[in-house]
């Protein structure tokens, strides 16, 4: 039999978890303050990088949501911080300083050293301002760049080609070579995200129907990786409608015809897909970089192709 006492106390009890909970707000914010940097430390972290930061090097945040600090990095400084951007490679980079906030709620450094860390090494201990904290790592993953589509596209001959081989010219207008049809099929290089992560990259959608979009690039050298590296943009990726198709990626060397890679990105397939060839030494060649898919709807794709050196790695 349930106590007449009971549901006279129950408002009480209820008032009671409200206060504490109350309670339990107001500490966290009354702590909260001593865990956030003043401008003053900020600028202090300015000005090492600026000081000591070489061409080449980049800043990665830590927690990877600490967008405020962007505001204080000296410009020319590339900065990283998206989901998942603790396991990026960051390797067109051979120095990454990591501007951490290790005292922040939620914050798990274990977590993120356990990501970051492998093939790559401290330049000494960390430099604390307030609860900012910058350490300088050479980065073992590393890869020299010695080609990179999306930095010469203005060079490049774009067209659409037919499967019998016929051409379409897209020509270069200054910012873009434009291609004859739907206004958004051209080539260019833009900003896009994938997968939360911003990307410098060649815009090249699908064209309609059984033509591919093409762009040749000269002087590709030899005796380096040839990397593909592309996926489809925000929203665009996750869908996966009966209608849409397969979106197919290639890189093809245009003097052979050979295919050297190709990517296929599936309906629903987010994030970056890569693929990585070696190329014999020799003369620099001519590759043809390609897109198709039958159904172009929601197939923006955003990809770049490099040639790269082998991985650097770290001393121990």
């Amino acid at each position: 039999m349930r106590s007449p006492s009971l549901p006279r106390a129950l408002p009480l009890l209820e008032l009671g978890g409200l206060l504490l909970v109350a309670l339990l707000c107001l500490l966290f914010h009354l702590r909260l303050p001593g865990k956030l940097p003043t401008e003053e430390g900020y600028r202090a972290v300015a000005q090492r990088l600026q000081s000591q930061a070489r061409p080449g090097d980049a800043v990665l945040l830590f927690p990877w949501w600490t967008e405020r600090a962007r505001l204080f990095v000296p410009p020319g400084l590339p900065v990283y911080g998206y989901l998942g951007s603790d396991t990026d490679d960051l390797s067109a980079h051979p120095r990454v300083w990591v501007l951490g906030q290790p005292e922040l709620p939620r914050s798990d450094e274990a977590a993120f050293l356990k990501d970051f860390l492998p093939e790559r090494r401290a330049v000494g201990g960390p430099e604390h301002e307030g609860p900012l904290t910058l350490t300088l790592y050479e980065n073992g993953r590393h890869r020299p760049r010695r080609f990179t589509a999306s930095d010469v596209v203005s060079r490049a001959r774009v067209y659409l080609e037919s499967d019998d081989g016929a051409r379409q010219a897209c020509p270069f207008n200054g910012s873009a070579h434009r291609c004859p049809g739907p206004g958004n099929v051209y080539v260019a290089t833009e900003w896009h995200e994938v997968l939360y992560e911003p990307r410098h990259c060649l815009w090249m959608p699908a064209p309609p129907g059984d033509q591919k979009l093409v762009a040749e690039f000269d002087g590709v050298p030899g005796d380096v990786g040839l990397r593909l590296e592309g996926g489809i943009i925000f929203e665009y990726a996750f869908p996966k409608d009966a209608q849409l198709t397969t979106a197919h990626l290639g890189v093809d060397d245009a003097a052979s015809g050979a295919r050297l890679l190709d990517v296929a990105i599936a309906p629903g397939q987010e994030g970056v897909k890569k693929a990585e060839v070696r190329l014999p030494p020799g003369a620099p060649r001519t590759v043809k970089v390609w897109v198709r898919s039958r159904n172009p709807d929601r197939r923006q794709v955003c990809l770049d192709v490099l040639a790269v050196e082998p991985a650097v790695g770290v001393k121990g």
